[in-house]
């Protein structure tokens, strides 16, 4: 791979599951970097080809040790972030940038494994795995602007970004952006079953519904108006959808459901926060 601009870039990412596949595919097409390692111990995903461009290790002592990387990025499943982390350690210092999208794992709770490092903690989402994630960043002081800048650059492999700086922040993104598919997985999900209720075939009902909320999402990516405005458009007085609006809209209605979801998502990552 060719670095997309800016000197050349050498990166490592430990885990190549779901979320570190979409990355590395969106790494190679964007040539983000010159030098690319994968420390996987099960190999290849079949996704990937060959891909004969990067260097694939079954563990980190199969990784050279020099020249260090510009970035090492954890994509890790969080039971076993405290066995692989550490074995990182060694090119913590500022020349390396360590970004993590490892789920609840704390700015803290990295650098207790990592030392004084530059560190990234993020949270993208599911979509990210077709490009169309938003991901969320929080940087430790001893990141620098460049690898600011350098990091940005990744995870737009996968979609779209955003910083805070506020690391308590980061359990409200979780319960917003990180869990947040699930809802509109479950709004397609009870679409659908109200339409098979008023009559429509299963398979139709699920075709209506899917579609729907996947057009409107685009829509209101998109649009310069905004979504109550969008929703405006939708409605005619004494129409259907002021009729569904009344209820949805109700004092207990789906406002009130979705700010006590958000609530409770938002007090379980702090619970879970390591």
């Amino acid at each position: 791979m060719e670095p997309g601009n800016g000197r050349a870039r050498r990166l490592v990412l430990v885990g190549c599951g779901k979320m570190g596949t979409a990355m590395l595919r969106g790494w190679i097409a964007a040539r983000v970097a010159s030098h690319c390692a994968v420390v996987d111990p099960a190999g290849i995903p079949q996704v990937l080809g060959s891909a004969s461009e990067i260097l694939w290790c079954s563990s980190p002592d199969e990784l050279p040790a020099e020249p260090r990387p510009d970035a090492v990025v954890f994509a890790v499943k969080p039971q076993i972030a405290a066995d692989v982390v550490p074995q990182y350690r060694r090119w913590a210092g500022s020349e390396t940038l360590f970004l993590s999208i490892i789920a609840g794992k704390t700015l803290a709770g990295l650098t207790r494994h990592l030392g004084d490092a530059a560190i990234v903690r993020t949270m993208p989402n599911t979509p990210a795995a077709i490009g169309r994630g938003i991901t969320v960043a929080c940087p430790n002081p001893l990141v620098t602007s460049e690898q600011r800048e350098f990091c940005s650059r990744l995870l737009a492999a996968v979609g779209e970004s955003a910083w805070v700086e506020d690391e308590g922040l980061m359990d409200a993104v979780t319960a917003v952006s990180g869990s947040g598919p699930a809802y509109v997985f479950l709004l397609i999900e009870a679409l659908a079953r109200a339409g098979q209720s008023e009559g429509l075939p299963a398979d139709l009902a699920f075709r209506l519904a899917r579609l729907t909320v996947a057009g409107s999402g685009e829509l209101a990516r998109i649009s310069e108006e905004g979504p109550a405005q969008l929703r405006e458009n939708v409605t005619s007085p004494g129409g259907t959808t002021r009729a569904a609006l009344d209820v949805l809209m109700a004092q207990d209605g789906l406002a009130t459901l979705i700010g006590r979801a958000v609530a409770a998502a938002t007090v379980r990552s702090r619970e879970l926060a390591s």
